[in-house]
Formats: C-alpha cells, sequence, structure tokens
C-alpha cells in the first residue's frame, strides 16, 4: 500500500473538510471523478507554496537521481524522516493528498479479492505525503510518495500497510512550512485518523485494469472470493 486510490469529489468538497476559505485557494466545484488512480500517473496535490495553498496535477511516483530503479510511490512513516532516500523531502517536501479511499487486495495463495477502503461517513481522507519541490508535473522521476502506516485491527486482515490519513487539523499543521521535521513526525504518530473510522468492503475486481475509471469500481459485490 498505497497502489490505488480514489480521488472523486470537487475540489470545493476537499477544502471544505480541511476549512479553507475561498481567499485561500481558486474553488472548482466540479467533480474530479477518479475513481482508479494508479502510479505513474499525475495526481492532484495539495502543498504550500509562497504562503498560499496550491493544488496542482503532480507524479505519482519518485526516484533522485542517484536512484537506477523504477520511481518509488510509498514511504514508510517510521524510517522516512531518517532514510537517504526521504529525508529532505520530509523536511522540505510535505504534501496532502485529498482522497475518498483506497484499494487494497486481500491474497490466500492465487486467489486475490480487491477491497475498498474508506471512511465510516464517507467524508475526504487526508493521505499525507511528501516530495521534490517545487513541484514539477513535467518531471516524472521527481514527483511525489503517499506516506504509509502499520495496519491493526481488522484492517490488517486485508493488507499490513495503508496511507497515513490525517485529521484536518492535523494535515494543516502537515502541510505547515513552519512545522519542523521533529513536528512532523509528532504529527504522523498522533494525527491519524482512528482505525475504528474505517469501513471497507470487497469490490470488483475490474479495478485492477487502469482503463476501468468509473463509480461502478467502489461498488460492494456479493460474490467476493475472500
Amino acid at each position: 500500500m498505497c497502489g490505488r486510490f480514489a480521488q472523486y469529489e470537487s475540489r470545493d468538497q476537499y477544502f471544505d473538510a480541511l476549512s479553507l476559505n475561498p481567499d485561500d485557494i481558486l474553488f472548482d466545484p466540479e467533480p474530479i471523478g477518479r475513481y482508479n488512480v494508479a502510479p505513474g500517473t499525475s495526481v492532484l496535490l495539495l502543498h504550500h507554496l509562497d504562503a498560499d495553498y496550491h493544488l496542482d496535477p503532480v507524479h505519482w511516483g519518485y526516484g533522485p537521481e542517484w536512484w537506477n530503479k523504477a520511481p518509488l510511490i510509498n514511504a514508510r512513516s517510521e524510517t522516512a524522516s531518517t532514510g537517504r532516500m526521504f529525508k529532505p523531502l520530509w523536511r522540505t517536501g510535505r504534501a496532502i493528498v485529498p482522497a475518498n479511499g483506497w484499494y487494497e487486495w486481500k491474497r490466500d495463495g492465487s486467489v486475490k479479492q480487491p477491497y475498498f477502503i474508506h471512511h465510516k461517513s464517507d467524508s475526504p481522507l487526508f493521505f499525507a505525503a511528501i516530495g521534490h519541490t517545487p513541484f514539477d508535473r513535467d518531471n516524472p522521476a521527481q514527483g511525489f510518495v503517499i506516506v504509509t502506516a502499520a495496519s491493526d485491527k481488522g484492517l490488517v486482515d486485508i493488507h499490513d500497510r495503508m496511507p497515513l490519513a490525517l485529521e484536518p487539523k492535523a494535515a494543516l499543521e502537515w502541510l505547515n512550512p513552519e512545522t519542523s521535521a521533529e513536528q512532523a513526525e509528532e504529527i504522523a504518530k498522533e494525527g491519524a485518523v482512528s482505525l475504528n473510522e474505517f469501513a471497507w468492503h470487497p469490490v470488483t475486481k475490474k479495478v485492477g485494469n487502469i482503463r476501468n475509471k468509473g463509480p461502478e469500481l467502489i461498488e460492494e459485490i456479493d460474490d467476493a472470493e475472500l
């Protein structure tokens, strides 16, 4: 995790959930409508630049110049602040991915069943992210990664990792350029949405194909294999 997620509400709805005012950012009521966001694509990323909030399309994937492998898409919250790969991003490249939920695949041998995981109230989620700044949509190697945390309780039965989804107040603190790297570590530990607030259900295996993009992908199915 995180390998696929949904970002389908409007910018207005995400910003309302963060209590951002129209003066902070250009609002747009048109639904984004992405039900199958995959790595390697441009994703609307909320970040702070020049005392303003910006929501820009940024490549999901990151690899510094010395990295000779495929770009990474996730960073572990437990090690990102200190490791060679992500330490600089943790300090100066914190961002938020507004989302409505994410997909995980439960596995048993060769059988895989996707699940859609979301807030019980269906309110927006705000995934902690870190990336290369200034964010550049035209440089796919210098994009962003989603920060992940360990799963617990019922979620661990589906996957042992999950995106670090922050409460709205914590998300804004995470974005604040005056927040230190050490304070960001505390936010990652204390500002996450409680695992009791999540719900999940099995969905169609069509989500495994990035060509499938419609709202039917998040609908619960009755014939789940796992």
